[in-house]
């Protein structure tokens, strides 16, 4: 294999590993974000609960302190009966009563039905309560985690980064310099491996002659659809070795 491809195939690996780490990095700051979020939104989702009971409980004295104030209203009108003097205004007071006498159910059902809820929403409470020191537990513990691995990734990426001041001396000005175009243009991908004949990056079949050429002789050579370099990499011992050319092969076969 030609000098500069086993450099660039380590380089290259090095590199894939250098974009990996630095998206980990990147990409924690986000993620513990994420994590103080939820914590936020559930801290926020028991305020609302327990602003809903307090809500609730001021409906229900409303409500009793209206039903108190009927109830006042029925009994100084039942005083009246008496003081009346017509069948007329007797049974306009007897209506007055019955209607005070409605309006005091229906007060007493939304009474209930405040009642009903409140039993729903202070077992949220209670819930969300016991959780809570779980919930902090649990998201301390997930930034702990992602911090330490975020600084285990810096701490690889600066190993990686001065193994890679190793590798790129060892390259000419304009290998590199191609290596590193390719890089940005071709998602990361600048080397690929020639396989039966194809260049695994473009999966375009090579002209039989630069087959042979990158078998036979090591060259350095680059893909002509794709402008990747490629390497071969021979058959382990006991694989059957490719020919030369790849379509002859097909045809004999057939």
């Amino acid at each position: 294999m030609h000098p500069d491809i086993k450099t660039l195939i380590e380089l290259q690996q090095v590199d894939n590993d250098l974009a990996a780490l630095t998206s980990r990095i990147e990409a924690t700051p986000q993620q513990v974000q994420a994590l103080k979020n939820q914590l936020s939104d559930f801290l926020r989702i028991c305020d609302e609960r327990k602003a809903r009971l307090a809500a609730n409980q001021k409906e229900r004295r409303e409500l009793d302190a209206e039903v108190q104030a009927i109830r006042v209203k029925i009994t100084k009108h039942r005083d009246q009966l008496y003081e009346v003097k017509t069948n007329e205004q007797y049974r306009a007071m007897l209506k007055e009563v019955e209607g005070e006498e409605a309006n005091i159910r229906k007060a007493e059902d939304r009474i209930l039905e405040k009642m009903v809820d409140a039993e729903q929403v202070e077992k949220q409470i209670r819930e969300a309560a016991t959780r809570l020191e779980g919930e902090k537990a649990r998201m301390e513990s997930e930034v702990s985690r992602l911090e330490a691995a975020s600084k285990e990734a810096e701490r690889e990426r600066d190993a990686l980064l001065e193994q890679r001041k190793t590798l790129t001396p060892g390259l000419s000005d304009d290998v590199l310099a191609h290596y590193e175009r390719l890089r940005r243009g071709r998602h990361g991908l600048a080397l690929v491996e020639v396989r039966d004949g194809l260049c695994m990056g473009c999966h375009v079949r090579l002209r039989p002659q630069a087959y042979n050429e990158i078998r036979t002789q090591n060259i350095y050579m680059t893909c002509e659809a794709c402008a990747r370099i490629l390497y071969y990499v021979p058959p382990a011992e006991g694989e059957p070795a490719a020919v030369a050319d790849p379509d002859a092969q097909a045809a004999a076969q057939h």
